[in-house]
């Protein structure tokens, strides 16, 4: 969800002194939100794909919005997706040049302007994956977006990308869901959307939207069962590192509400700016994008520190999945003092649960809390 939104949490504190009472003192991790079960209102399997003008396999468009795109919600999806194999996948952005990313100030190189997709694939993308973005009342994003929903792309719109979706009017009439924060906002915005509850991700022919940030997760691997089928699906999660709940479209919304402990920790980290911090992530190339997307997040998210991807030379290189990073620093010339330790690619989707531990460690139990908050995390 849009960093720029929360960032309102603070002023919800007003200019009131308060004092951290010794319960809210006590938040931990083990607060975090219980995984959930799936159930039978929230089990629900998305539309199997139909091959459409002869295509041996569907193409699937990430597309970002250059000034600011919510990191996690565009390359976890596109990672995931480009792992299984099962789509041709492609990262866009709306005008030429890096998309700049949110809340970490990581820089992708898109693969394509929708523009030139447009002239490669004419007859448009079979799937569309709309991240949160900071403009969402960006024309050209809009129109690119309404214009895919005609030629019959399913349009996935995933934490805050819902309202890029909503904006466009897709979603009048229809069901849908969104991030926790701006659920209300959403709800009084566009009346004639019927907002649901308790899913990761609601399906309603071919518009799909999710809740906050980590249902990215979820809804990937939906498209790849969609797709593939559930062995596929099953089979991509476990070498990824993903657990049942990160298969799960179950959810319990009320969970996740903005309370007086998260105001004290948002305010409380924002003032001690002193006490802030850069931190760096070691890259090179074949880095797997998904875990660096995840830890950088985390760490950035926390109004206490900044995440910065190090390499060890100047210039862009390609992650394990084909997409192009441009370092934010680079070794022995502008990086943090601080590195975090690496993670372990080879579960890539575990380094959301390590990175949420290692705020623990770094700032407290009650900034994992929040972060995780943000997120919209269920654990596993």
């Amino acid at each position: 969800m849009s960093r720029f939104i929360l960032l309102f949490a603070f002023l919800l504190m007003g200019s009131t002194a308060c004092s951290v009472t010794a319960q809210d003192a006590q938040v931990a991790v083990a607060e975090l939100p219980a995984p959930d079960r799936p159930s039978a209102v929230a089990a629900q399997r998305l539309p199997a794909y139909e091959p459409r003008f002869g295509r041996t396999r569907p193409v699937v468009a990430v597309v970002g919005e250059n000034h600011y795109t919510e990191l996690t919600d565009y390359v976890v999806p596109y990672g995931i997706l480009a792992d299984s194999g099962v789509a041709e996948v492609w990262a866009l952005a709306t005008q030429p040049g890096p998309i700049r990313m949110f809340p970490a100030p990581l820089k992708v190189e898109p693969q394509a302007t929708t523009a030139a997709f447009d002239s490669r694939f004419p007859d448009g993308a079979d799937y569309v994956i709309v991240p949160a973005v900071h403009r969402d009342d960006d024309p050209t994003l809009i129109a690119w977006v309404t214009a895919q929903a005609r030629k019959g792309a399913t349009i996935v719109g995933v934490c805050d990308g819902v309202w890029v979706l909503a904006r466009a009017g897709l979603l009048n009439g229809r069901k849908a869901t969104g991030h926790w924060y701006a659920f209300q906002d959403l709800r009084k915005k566009f009346p004639q959307t019927d907002w649901q509850t308790d899913r990761r991700y609601v399906a309603d022919g071919k518009l799909i939207t999710t809740t906050g940030v980590t249902a990215t997760i979820p809804v990937s691997f939906a498209l790849v069962e969609a797709i593939a089928g559930t062995g596929r699906a099953t089979g991509v999660a476990a070498s990824l590192g993903g657990s049942e709940a990160s298969l799960s479209p179950a959810h319990s919304s009320q969970r996740f509400q903005f309370a007086w402990r998260h105001k004290f920790t948002v305010a409380g980290n924002f003032l001690s700016f002193w006490a802030h911090e850069d931190v760096g992530i070691a890259v090179a190339p074949g880095v797997d994008e998904i875990a660096l997307a995840l830890q950088a997040e985390v760490y950035s998210a926390t109004y206490r520190s900044t995440a910065y991807t190090v390499a060890p030379q100047p210039g862009s290189f390609k992650t394990r999945r084909g997409l192009t990073i441009i370092p934010d620093r680079v070794a022995g010339k502008d990086a943090p003092r601080r590195l975090l330790p690496p993670l372990d690619e080879a579960r890539p989707l575990q380094a959301l649960d390590q990175a949420l531990k290692g705020i623990e460690a770094d700032y407290g139990p009650r900034t994992a809390a929040w972060v995780a908050l943000q997120m919209e995390y269920i654990g596993n």
